[in-house]
């Protein structure tokens, strides 16, 4: 099984924090998101290697940082060559380079880089394992349908598969929400590069998951704890204080 940190972004919604400084490697609490992030996929047995996709602006930070990580996986950087946000190749964009780039063949976890929480991954991982050929994500019931409606919201039935996925939608029918962590199963990683071919969105994972929910199964695993989607200051100083405490 392998991993996918995506961590290309510009977050310009963090300047000046985030104007010469990579948004994952911003501290919460003691560590950095992306040592967070290693950390816990490194719990997963599963998993033997861990790549990070950034952009060229932070290929230099994020190499320095390799440098001084600690993990039993091998860590490779992948740089997607964009210098700018509006060059960026967007997250389905650099999950499929990853892919042609470093030749996957296999399983995939993909986490987005800007996840904090406290809860572990390998309830996710042997959940997955369970139907294998089928794709998962990691949802978070957030208490409140109106604070739903920023990010991508998730229907499921009595099985827990997902009936319908609403990127941002006004109205909001559940407050369960996608969490920006997905399993991708090995025999299936075509349907990423079938997504792109007819235009889609690059951008948000939610489009792709969406789009794949009207063609495939999609299994939904729901996590329970603390989590921070930090995009913004105030999202960040939140989750710092948080994971300070902690």
């Amino acid at each position: 099984m392998k991993a996918v940190i995506l961590a290309a972004g510009y977050a310009t919604r963090l300047y000046p924090l985030t104007k010469d400084k990579p948004k994952p490697l911003l501290n919460v609490g003691r560590m950095t998101i992306a040592d967070h992030l290693v950390r816990k996929l490194g719990e997963i047995q599963e998993i033997d290697t861990i790549y990070i996709v950034t952009n060229q602006k932070f290929r230099g930070a994020f190499g320095d940082w390799l440098k001084t990580v600690r993990s039993g996986k091998e860590m490779v950087l992948e740089n997607d060559g964009s210098t700018t946000n509006d060059d960026r190749l967007g997250a389905i964009g650099d999950i499929r380079l990853a892919i042609k780039k470093q030749k996957i063949q296999d399983d995939m976890i993909v986490l987005a880089g800007d996840n904090m929480f406290d809860w572990e991954l390998k309830g996710f991982a042997d959940y997955a394992k369970k139907a294998p050929g089928n794709f998962a994500i990691g949802t978070y019931d957030i208490g409140d349908r109106k604070k739903a409606n920023i990010y991508g919201v998730v229907e499921v039935d009595g099985k827990g598969d997902m009936v319908n996925f609403l990127e941002k939608p006004q109205d909001p029918p559940t407050s369960l929400i996608a969490t920006g962590i997905y399993y991708f199963p090995a025999g299936k990683l075509g349907l990423i590069e079938e997504f792109l071919e007819v235009g889609n969105e690059k951008d948000a994972p939610g489009h792709f998951i969406q789009w794949l929910s009207k063609k495939e199964e999609v299994r939904c695993y729901v996590f329970k704890g603390v989590w921070y989607d930090i995009g913004d200051l105030e999202s960040y100083r939140r989750a710092s204080l948080s994971f300070q405490e902690k």
